[in-house]
């Protein structure tokens, strides 16, 4: 049986063990060093989301939490008001990765706030920006909407 037929992909309530497994989950990839300045979740930073898991038995091979919001003020993309559904975070351990399990997650979670939210918005500070890229542009359909660059200042890269 290949991976795919054997990750289940459900929406969870927190609780204390979810909770705690996410937060180990959330070390990990902190210790990855991928995105910049990712620290591990607390308690806190999970509660009050909605959790979709990605398990093979009692294995959590990835996950993705956020919540509904509404636009705040009109932009270029939304009037005020707008429903939305924030993704604070989407992960999938290395050893699940390439398998279209983190697409199969933000499906899930898609279609479970269909009706709910307009739009699905989310940010990333990954270093790999350009496979990032691909995987939210290319794979899952998102559209690019701004961009914040940082470049730390050092005169030795100056041209003159």
């Amino acid at each position: 049986m290949s991976i795919q037929n054997r990750i289940v992909i459900s929406e969870r309530a927190p609780d204390a063990g979810l909770i705690c497994a996410l937060i180990r989950l959330s070390e990990d990839w902190e210790a990855e060093n991928s995105c910049h300045g990712y620290r591990k979740n607390e308690a806190a930073d999970i509660e009050g989301n909605r959790i979709f898991l990605a398990s093979e038995g009692d294995d959590i091979a990835g996950y993705l939490f956020g919540h509904m919001e509404h636009a705040q003020k009109a932009s270029s993309i939304m009037p005020d008001g707008t429903p939305y559904f924030e993704v604070e975070e989407l992960y999938v351990k290395p050893e699940y990765r390439s398998r279209g399990i983190g697409k199969r997650l933000f499906w899930y979670a898609e279609k479970a706030v269909c009706g709910e939210a307009e739009f699905i918005l989310l940010s990333t500070a990954t270093k790999n920006w350009k496979a990032v890229f691909h995987f939210y542009l290319d794979e899952l359909g998102m559209s690019f909407w701004n961009a914040r660059l940082f470049k730390k200042v050092n005169a030795d890269d100056w041209p003159v």
